[in-house]
């Protein structure tokens, strides 16, 4: 297996985690890191067994993959110069601080024929492929995101932060245009917004409603999707999950229905409902950490010249959405209505 070079601009919360994972994994060879403070790229170094580079050109000379870790508003400026040199990117979410810039970045790694991958590491999450197994053109979508308030991204409200990565799903798993969107958010502790909810109207019909909140004293990463005969709830966050549907003709026949309401079996659970026989059953998720399969991903992209799952087109899109619903929560702040007077 060719084995490329790798590396990481940013080694702070999240950058140290994919220092470590890039050590760990096969084809990567973690060949530098780099921060502006120096002293964080060479405790980095020290402790993944890697050099730390002096200088963002220097880094560039050392790898041929990399993950950007650092502040959203510096990704469009160091992006650019890496892709510049040809070097493969993870850039982590949001791509971006603007969609224009988010554009720029995508037609740049396509002119330079890099892989461009966007760190929403929800689409690695093993729940989302269970999902996605199970998914028949949903027709309504409920998502809930709840944090305790983070010491980091402070810089940016609920939705750029945390709701991105559920926009970015729902935009997958829909895949219709957006007929309209109705967002609310109130900021509680920060000047941006701390909880935010959004409902979505899709063209195809379908409904997606939307709820972050980073005030919370519980870690909630949950979805729920209704289709047609079906309902699934999933937990990324403990990667579980249960499905509801109709009974089959051949299970009320071999499985005895008279005798097993309400009780277990097969890791099956059947009951009656207004007449109509309900099987609950268990999504099956083959757990892992969604980082490191997010970044085995990216490697294979960038080793075989693969196109990445999450592409900067993609991410520049749910960018877009996301700085839509900020601005909208913004001007209906009654903070920011102009002030009168006599």
């Amino acid at each position: 297996m060719k084995t490329i070079r790798t590396g990481v601009v940013g080694v702070g919360h999240m950058g140290i985690n994919h220092a470590r994972i890039y050590g760990e994994i096969a084809g990567s060879s973690l060949a530098a890191v780099y921060d502006a403070d120096g002293a964080a790229a060479a405790a980095a170094a020290a402790k993944y067994h890697t050099r730390a580079a002096g200088s963002l050109e220097e880094f560039a000379s050392l790898v041929d993959a990399a993950t950007i870790c650092t502040p959203t508003v510096t990704h469009h400026e160091i992006g650019r110069t890496l892709l510049a040199m040809g070097k493969h990117l993870l850039i982590e979410k949001p791509i971006a601080d603007t969609p224009a810039r988010a554009h720029e970045l995508s037609e740049l790694a396509a002119a330079n024929s890099c892989v461009l991958q966007v760190g929403h590491v929800e689409r690695f999450n093993p729940v989302l492929h269970a999902l996605e197994a199970q998914l028949q053109n949903p027709r309504f979508l409920e998502v809930t995101r709840l944090s305790p308030y983070p010491n980091r991204s402070t810089d940016i409200g609920v939705v750029l932060d945390m709701m991105i990565h559920d926009i970015e799903i729902i935009l997958h798993l829909v895949r219709s245009p957006i007929l309209s969107m109705d967002p609310v958010g109130i900021s509680v502790l920060g000047r941006g917004e701390d909880i935010a909810n959004v409902r979505f109207r899709f063209e195809n019909g379908c409904v997606a409603n939307l709820t972050a909140s980073r005030i919370s004293q519980d870690r909630v990463r949950k979805i729920r999707v209704f289709q047609e005969n079906a309902y699934l709830s999933l937990d990324y966050k403990n990667q579980s999950g249960y499905l509801l549907r109709l009974a089959r003709d051949d299970e009320r026949a071999s499985s005895g229905i008279g005798k097993l309401i309400g009780l277990a079996t097969d890791s099956k659970i059947v009951t009656d409902f207004s007449g109509r026989r309900i099987v609950r059953e268990p999504v099956e998720v083959e757990k892992g950490e969604p980082l490191k399969i997010e970044l085995e991903s990216f490697v294979r992209c960038a080793r075989e010249g693969l196109k990445p799952r999450v592409t900067g087109q993609a991410a520049a899109n749910a960018l877009g959405i996301a700085l839509d619903i900020t601005r909208r929560i913004e001007e209906a702040d009654p903070r920011n209505a102009p002030t009168h007077t006599t």
